[in-house]
Order: C-alpha cells, then structure tokens, then sequence
C-alpha cells in the first residue's frame, strides 16, 4: 500500500476484501462467481466484483426471464426497433416515430414512496428522449396493498406526490393510468411508469458505441452515493429489514431533467452524437459496458474528472451509483466543443471522462491507479441464462350453480356497492394532482376516454396510449390472463378510434425460483405471445421485475401492458361520456354471463374463485376491427369497452362521465350473470338515432352480435320498472371513497 498516492490509498482502505461471501452478500450465487473467476483467470478487483454483481443481476440480466421472453413476437411493418434499446420505435407515417416504453420501480418506492416513484417517472422520461425523442405523454400503472392494512395510505400519499411532483415539473403531461388495490400488494406495492415520445425517423439516436479514439462525455447532474446497488435491491425480496435499504433509493430532480431533455435535443440538431445512452440501473457501469459492449468495443474511464457531489467518493461507489438526470454521450472526434457550450448553456455538467479502445476491455482509473481492467464481451455473453423449472397453475374449479342463491341486492344496491369499491371508485383523486393539460396536446385523459389520445405537436393526428391489466384473472389462468391484458389494451385503443400499433409490457412477478411462480410467468408470456401475434400488436419493449415477494409471499401476478396507436386525426377520437339524450345505446358483442373472478363476485358475493373469462381473440379481432371501422364512418359519438363489473357497470360509467342517464328497455329480466358478468370482446356505443339502424347493418354483416340496450335520457339509470339508480347518488358514492380514504386519520 506504501507505493500509493494518498488517494489511491485511502480507496484502498474502503474496499472490502474480495471472498465467495462478499460475492454472494453482492447477490452472485456460488456457481455465478466461479464463472467470473473463469472469465477474468483470476480474483476480480472490489470494483470488478461489484460491476459483475450489478449487470448480472435479474433487474440488468434478465437471467430468469428471457429464455421466455425471447418467444415474443417483435416484429412488424410498422416496426422500427424492438426489444434492446432503450424503448421501442414504431413508424406512425409522414415521417414519424412513437417511442415508448414502460418500467417499474417497485422496491424504491416501497421503501420511499415519494422519490422511487418520482425516479421511475424521471428514469422512464430518459429511456424515451435518449433515443431522440420529445416526451408527450405520461402514465402510470399502480398496484397498492388492502385499504385497511396501516401503511396503505402513506404509500398512496407519496407514490402519487412524486409522480405529480417529477411529471408535473418536467412539463410532461400525466393522461392516464390504473390504481388497483388488494391485500396481495400489502408489502410491494408495484409502480409502473409508461412514457410515450414523438421524433423523426431519420433523427432516432441508438446505444452502440462506434469509432476507437472517440471521447466518451459524461453530461448532466453531479455523481453522488444515492441508488448504490440499487439493481441489487431490485433482484431480492424484501424482508422486514428493507427499510434499511433506503439509502439504496435515488434522489431526482425534475427541474435538471427538464434542462437535460433540452440540451440533449438541441446536440441530437447537430451531427456530433456517435451514440448516447441514459445511466439507469447500475449507473454509469450499465451505461458504459452496454454502449461497448454493443459495438464491439472497449472502453477506458479516467474517473477523476466526472463532477461528483460528494467527497472521497471510490471507483466503486462511481460506477454503482444511480444518482439520476445522467447521460453518456459518444461524440465523433473534435465535437467536444460544440457540446461543452449546449449543455453548459442548460447550466448543466459536462466532461470527457474516457474514450473508446479497440481491446475489448472495460478499463477504470482513477487517483493514478486501475481499479478494473475486464473484458466486456465474455463478462456480457457470459451473464447467467435460465431456463428455470416451471409448474403450470392448475385449472380453476367452476363456480357452483346454485352461487345465486344468496343474493339479494336490489340492481341499485348491487352498482351502489360496486361504485364504492376501491378497484372501481373515481380515482379523481390521484388523477387532479397530475398535470394532464402541459403542452396543449391532450385530447382525452383520465376518465374521459378507454385510452388517453395525444396529438402529435403540431401536427392533426394523435397516439392514444392505454396501460392494463387484471392480476386476479393472472392468478386464476396466467395463460388466459395474459391474453386477456392485451386484448383489453388492444380494445381500449380501438374504443378511442385508434389502431393499436405495439405495446411494451412490465412483467410483475414473484420469487423466479418457485416453481409455482415461474410457472405464472411462462402462462403469462405464452398468452401475451397468443395475443399478439393474432392482434397484430407486436411487443417493441419492456421491463421485467421479479422477486416482488415479502416474507415469502408473493404478489398476484401482474403482466401490465402498456399500448399505443394511431389516429389519423385527434378530432375523430371518442370517448366515454353519452353526449345526447335520445341516442340509442348498442351493445356490440355477445354475453355469456361469466362470473369467475369477476368484481361482482368478489365485491357482492365475497369470494374470489372460479376461471377468467375466455378470450377469444378471433372475436376479439372481429368486433374490434368493426367498431374501429365505425367510429372512423363517424356512426358513433360514445364508445366504451366493457370490462371491470361487466355490462351494467359499463353503462353507468358513461352515464357518469356526460352527467345523462339511460332508460333501459334491452335488458328486462336479465340475470346478475348477464348484468355483472365479465365476457369479452364487447363494447358500449351510443349513436344517434337516425344511425343505429345503419350501424346495426353494419354489424351482422360483420357478423357480430348487437344488441339494442335502450336510449339516453334523464338523470338516472332506469328500466321498465323505475329508477334503478340516480346518477347524483352513484355519483357521490364512487367521487366520495377515495378522498374520504385518504383523509382518514392515520
């Protein structure tokens, strides 16, 4: 130690030494280590062990997932670029691209609701601009735990303060999302956060490094100990000790991410970029060996000059960090000015902190001193990949034929109760708090439409973008549930009058371990695969987060799928709301009356048993293409697919939204089966009455079932026999939960 300068030492002094127990306290199992001791043919540096830990980890690996992954279908003519970049890119014509992607950051915000929810809306924003793209939409998917359970509204409160607070101050509208609770969320909650951007197809910006000798720039925030080993931490469960991981959540800064959306867009107008890639999980380690990595490349790192915040910070500490509003830029040789002055222009750090080489090598000094020197294509093609043991879930067992007997709720006591329940309550709420209007591009946001539509900047035609999924059908079938998340994406999109384009999954799961679990994960993959492969709706990217388990028990299996489309013009779009009385209300599909898994069953019954719903994505296909067809012939003012507590429930929700009741003559007599049931495949429009006849033409010629339900009219949900219900007062019972839960004392 005595030949080191007193830097290098005091390095030295910090670093533990490096054993098969530190190597498994950095989440490397024993067969995962004596394979980088096979690679290196020797004993990996404290530095190197940590950068191995973190891009072999499941959250960078994706060691238990993409052996299945791989089965996905990912390709299309409007497809620009799949799975492996930072987002996936799809062709929306005229020259232009929708970029999006969605990811989770479950773990950080358990632990710190307010910044690991606000860093995974700032880490989702950078997937997306630093591909070249200028963010336009935001949503976010939230799975809470039991209302009753005591950290439950302290996670409600913070996760949507830092969504609000990032998005709100970046100036990227928040248009829509879903909120669901159940006990099995008790001790990790999911937050998944979805960003959808538009850019030009000959200024989309990729990740592979290219040119030896070019200048590696480091740009953006200073470097600090926030999000050390975070990647680690979102590879583990969690157990009653993962409070003390708070130290391992990052800290953002909205107002920084604004300047470096800027700056970055206005050096992307230049020719200077070769490449450039944003420091997510596993900070400037990620960033720096998969930009090499993927071209072929090596790369060596003086570290001595990156702008740091923090004293003494160590090579190691450096390269883990995930402090956040960080970019790695490739730039072609003498270009380092023309950069320097943007970003120094957006008040923003910049230096050259390396270049590329031709060894092959991730190369790391500082304080005069190598800290790592490892090769970067064995070390990445040697990342674990398994194929784990897997159990499919058994079949449901049917619901008993007498599961009726015991009901007897009036239909106004039964939407009542319905209305009131924390899956279907109004999430006002939460959605008030978001900036949904930032930008005046926003044609429809939550509440007001099945998908929130987005006009492209000024430009007429808009990208509609859904997030969706039904863990308790994932439980009950992973196989049908995973079809079912994407059919009910693909139909929320067409509902609008888009064509769904592609989506982007976040695959939300247990311990991968388990068989029973891993089991859940292959049903899901097999039935999103099913699905879009019939639909036509492609997965451009993604995001998988597993050991989502506490103490052993894991969370419902949640595939969120995140969809976009297409509208050649924003003002052909539809909503929800019933927009005039008389219109006539048509019920486009076929009823089965299933009632597994379905919320009547859960919410009015008590239990929750039984198989999904079927999808049948033939039909699906069917009565889709038709209603897009007839929003785009201009036959429909509102449109809403039926979902969630079935038909009756559909009906109220539009009734709702444009504060006009509905008179129903179509479903005398009909059996809670047939009302609440959860069938696929249909939808609600309401026409005008001088078009239902034609629309009604149009579908059996398309062979689809239609059904006349009755007209708007009034202020109250009625049939033949009287007011089932006014929307006054289902209007109170769904706005009053919400807010009343969340200003309950503590």
């Amino acid at each position: 130690m005595s030949a080191l300068n007193p830097l290098a030492q005091s390095v030295k002094a910090q670093e533990r030494e490096v054993t098969a127990d530190l190597a498994k306290e950095f989440g490397l199992s024993a067969e995962e280590y004596q394979n980088a001791l096979d690679i290196l043919g020797r004993k990996p540096t404290f530095t190197e062990l940590g950068i191995i830990s973190v891009m072999w980890s499941e959250h960078c690996s994706y060691k238990s997932s993409k052996v299945w992954l791989k089965t996905l279908p990912t390709t299309g003519p409007q497809v620009i670029c799949g799975p492996g970049e930072n987002a996936g890119v799809v062709d929306i014509g005229d020259g232009d691209a929708v970029i999006f992607k969605m990811e989770s950051h479950n773990h950080p915000s358990y632990i710190e609701p307010y910044q690991g929810a606000a860093t995974g809306v700032g880490g989702i924003l950078r997937d997306v601009f630093t591909m070249g793209a200028r963010p336009i939409a935001n949503m976010n998917a939230l799975r809470f735990g039991s209302p009753d359970h005591p950290k439950t509204r302290h996670l409600v409160s913070g996760v949507v303060a830092g969504i609000g607070g990032y998005g709100n101050c970046v100036g990227v509208p928040t248009v829509g999302g879903e909120t669901n609770f159940h006990p099995a969320y008790n001790g990790n909650i999911l937050v998944n956060a979805m960003t959808v951007g538009v850019a030009r197809t000959d200024r989309i910006f990729y990740s592979a490094a290219a040119g030896v000798g070019n200048p590696v720039v480091y740009v953006g925030s200073k470097t600090g100990r926030d999000g050390i080993h975070g990647a680690t931490m979102a590879s583990a469960e969690f157990t009653e000790d993962s409070e003390e991981k708070r130290p391992t959540v990052q800290v953002g800064d909205p107002f920084t991410e604004k300047l470096l959306i800027e700056a970055c867009l206005e050096l992307m107008a230049t020719d200077a970029i070769v490449a450039i890639q944003d420091m997510g999980a596993a900070g400037l380690t990620s960033s720096s060996v998969e930009m090499a990595g993927k071209g072929g490349l090596g790369i060596e790192l003086v570290l001595d000059d990156l702008p740091m915040r923090e004293e003494g910070m160590t090579p190691y500490e450096i390269m883990l960090s995930e402090s956040q509003e960080r970019m790695l830029i490739i730039l072609k040789p003498g270009r380092e000015d023309v950069a320097r002055a943007i970003f120094e222009k957006w008040e923003l750090d910049f230096a050259v902190i390396g270049h590329l080489t031709e060894t092959g090598n991730l190369v790391i000094r500082m304080h005069g001193e190598t800290w790592c020197d490892m090769p970067i294509a064995p070390v990445s093609n040697a990342a674990p990949e398994y194929n784990r043991p897997w159990e499919p879930t058994p079949a449901a067992a049917d619901l008993p034929a007498d599961l009726l007997d015991g009901y007897a709720l009036s239909l106004g006591e039964t939407l009542e109760k319905l209305f009131g329940c924390p899956d279907l309550a109004s999430k006002r709420w939460i959605w008030e708090q978001y900036d949904s209007l930032v930008g005046g591009d926003t044609r429809f946001m939550s509440g007001q439409a099945d998908a929130a539509v987005v006009r492209v900047p000024g430009q007429r035609k808009a990208v509609a973008v859904t997030t969706d999924c039904t863990p308790r059908y994932c439980l009950a079938d992973p196989v049908e549930g995973g079809k079912q998340a994407v059919a009910e994406a693909w139909r929320n999109l067409t509902a609008t009058g888009a064509l769904p384009l592609a989506i982007t999954d976040n695959m939300n799961f247990g311990n991968p371990e388990k068989p029973r679990i891993m089991g859940q994960f292959v049903g899901a993959v097999q039935g999103i695969g099913e699905a879009c492969k019939a639909l036509d709706f492609p997965v451009v990217s993604g995001n998988v987060s597993l050991y989502n388990e506490t103490n052993g028990e894991a969370i419902l299996p949640t595939p969120a799928i995140g969809g976009v489309g297409l509208l050649d013009d924003a003002m052909t779009a539809v909503g929800i709301a019933l927009r005039n009385e008389g219109d006539t209300l048509l019920l486009i599909g076929g009823t089965g009356g299933h009632l597994g898994q379905s919320l009547f069953l859960r919410e009015i019954l008590g239990r929750e048993d039984g198989p999904p719903p079927p999808v049948d994505l033939a039909v699906e296909r069917r009565n889709g293409d038709l209603v897009r067809g007839l929003i785009r012939d201009g036959l429909v003012a509102s449109c809403h697919d039926v979902s969630d507590g079935g038909l009756l429930v559909a009906v109220a929700e539009m009734a709702l939204a444009g504060g006009i009741g509905v008179h129903l003559t179509g479903l005398d007599g009909a059996s809670p089966a047939v009302l609440f049931g959860e069938d696929q495949a249909r939808y609600v429009l309401a026409v005008r009455p001088d078009k239902a006849a034609a629309v009604q033409e149009k579908a059996r010629a398309a062979g689809v079932p239609v059904t006349v339900l009755g007209r708007t009219a009034g202020t109250a949900l009625a049939d033949r026999g009287g007011d089932i219900v006014s929307l006054k007062r289902l209007k109170s019972v769904n706005e009053s939960w919400l807010p009343d839960y969340m200003s309950a004392e503590l």
